[in-house]
């Protein structure tokens, strides 16, 4: 899948398009397609110096998130495939919003509304 990753701190001439292997929902988890990420203040700024979060071992970039339950992993009883769902999963940890998939904790997500 394609994800927006960094190579280096700095501005956004950093930030570079990457195919990346797709996640899978583990327990509790739900795979979202993602159809929105948001850009945020939290973002440029870590972006820029990497001091504001806890970096994993990809620099995946994002937190904010909308899109549409792809698959649910064990335990998740509140979504289902094809259920449309927001949320900043994992903050301050990354998630990995600027791609076409992230995984999520169910807990970390909302139902979005159908008027939204």
């Amino acid at each position: 899948m394609r994800a927006v990753v960094l190579e280096q701190w700095g501005g956004p001439e950093v930030l570079v398009e990457r195919e990346v292997a797709r996640p899978e929902p583990g327990l509790n988890e739900v795979l979202v397609r993602v159809h929105a990420a948001g850009v945020n203040p939290v973002d440029f700024k870590t972006r820029a110096s990497g001091a504001l979060i806890e970096w994993g071992e990809v620099p995946a970039v994002g937190w904010d998130v909308s899109g549409t339950v792809e698959a649910v992993g064990p335990g998740v009883g509140m979504f289902r495939p094809g259920d449309e769902v927001y949320g900043m999963p994992l903050f301050p940890r990354q998630a990995g919003a600027y791609a076409e998939y992230v995984v999520a904790p169910a807990r970390h997500l909302a139902p979005k509304p159908a008027n939204l």
